[in-house]
C-alpha cells in the first residue's frame, strides 16, 4: 500500500501577512480523500526526526542556533519568515515523514511526503523557506544505515536545490540533478552534478524533451538502487514565483516520465512536493494531486 506523510502542524499558519502558501498541505489530503484516489489507511502521521539524524547532515552549530531560536535576524530574513519554536517542530516532522517514506518505498515501489522538499537548506544554512533539508537528511539515513549504495535525487523544482548540490558535493553516492529556472532564485546557485538551467519562458515541449533526454542517461550512469523525487509545481505558467511557462498537463506528463522510469528500473522512489505559489489555491492543489493520481496508476496498476 502506498504511504503517505501528513500531519496537522504542515498547514500551520504563518506569521500574519505570509504569502507562503500553507493552506495547500491540509487541502491536497482533503482532495485525494473526496475523490477516492487515496484512502485515510494510506496516511500516516510522522513522530518528530531525531537530533542524531539531522547533524547527520546540518552542521551542529546551525542546529543549535535553530533548535534554541538564537538564529540571527539576517539568516532568518535569508530562510523568509520569523524563527519559531513550531516552525522548528514542523521541519523536524516533515523530515522524519520523508525518512520513513524512504523505508515505505522499499515495500510498495513509491512513497510520498505532502510537504517536504526543503532543498534550499544547505549543511549550515536555510533559506528560501527551508531550515532543514528533508531529502538530504533522508538520503543519509539510508546511506549510513545501508539500506542504500547509491542514490539520485531528481529535483524538478522551478528553483535549483542548491542547498541539497551544497550538502552531497563531496558525496559520490548521491547524484544530484536539478532542472530549473536559470534567471530565478536562489540567484548565487550551487554546482549540481548535473544541472539544466532553462530561460524564462521555457515550455512543455522542451521541457519535456529536455527531461526525456536525461533520465535514461541518469540512470544507466549512476545506476541508482533508490530515488529522491521532488515534484515542484512552481514551473506552472500560472506561478507567481516561477518564470516557467509549464501547463497542468506538462507537469503531469513530467511526473509519469520521472515515476515510470523508476518502476521500470524497480528502483524504490520517495516523493516530496517542494513548491507551487500559484494564484489560485485549486490550481496548486490540483497540480500536486496530478502526481499523486499519477503514481497510483503506474505503481498499482
Amino acid at each position: 500500500m502506498i504511504k503517505i506523510a501528513y500531519h496537522p502542524i504542515y498547514a500551520h499558519p504563518l506569521p500574519d501577512g505570509h504569502r507562503f502558501p500553507m493552506l495547500k498541505y491540509e487541502l491536497i489530503p482533503a482532495q485525494l480523500l473526496h475523490e477516492g484516489t487515496f484512502f485515510l489507511d494510506h496516511f500516516f502521521e510522522p513522530g518528530i526526526l531525531d537530533e542524531a539524524e539531522v547533524l547527520a547532515t546540518h552542521d551542529r552549530n546551525y542546529w543549535s542556533m535553530l533548535k534554541n531560536l538564537t538564529l540571527p535576524s539576517a539568516e532568518q530574513r535569508r530562510i523568509g519568515f520569523p524563527l519559531t519554536a513550531q516552525l522548528v517542530e514542523r521541519e523536524l516532522c516533515i523530515a522524519q515523514g520523508t525518512i520513513d517514506g524512504a523505508h515505505s518505498a522499499f515495500d510498495h515501489g513509491v512513497a510520498f511526503n505532502v510537504a517536504g522538499g526543503t532543498h534550499h537548506a544547505g549543511t549550515d544554512w536555510g533559506e528560501g523557506f527551508c531550515l532543514l533539508n528533508d531529502q538530504a537528511i533522508a538520503a543519509n539515513h539510508l546511506l549510513n544505515n545501508g539500506l542504500a549504495g547509491r542514490i539520485l535525487i531528481i529535483d524538478l523544482d522551478v528553483h535549483q536545490g542548491n542547498g541539497t548540490a551544497e550538502i552531497f558535493k563531496n558525496e559520490p553516492r548521491v547524484f544530484t540533478f536539478s532542472m530549473h529556472g536559470e534567471k530565478n532564485f536562489p540567484f548565487r546557485k550551487e554546482q549540481s552534478d548535473l544541472d539544466i538551467p532553462l530561460a524564462n519562458g521555457t515550455g512543455d515541449e522542451e521541457f519535456l524533451n529536455r527531461l526525456s533526454g536525461s533520465l535514461p542517461v541518469l540512470f544507466k550512469k549512476h545506476r541508482p538502487d533508490f530515488v529522491f523525487y521532488l515534484a515542484g509545481v512552481d514551473v506552472l505558467a500560472t506561478d507567481q514565483l516561477g518564470k516557467l511557462d509549464l501547463s497542468k498537463s506538462a507537469c503531469k506528463e513530467r511526473d509519469h516520465m520521472v515515476l515510470s522510469a523508476c518502476k521500470k528500473h524497480q528502483i524504490p522512489v520517495q516523493v516530496s512536493m517542494g513548491g507551487g505559489y500559484s494564484a489560485d489555491i485549486k490550481t496548486i492543489v490540483d497540480a500536486h494531486c496530478h502526481t499523486f493520481r499519477v503514481s497510483k496508476d503506474i505503481f498499482s496498476g
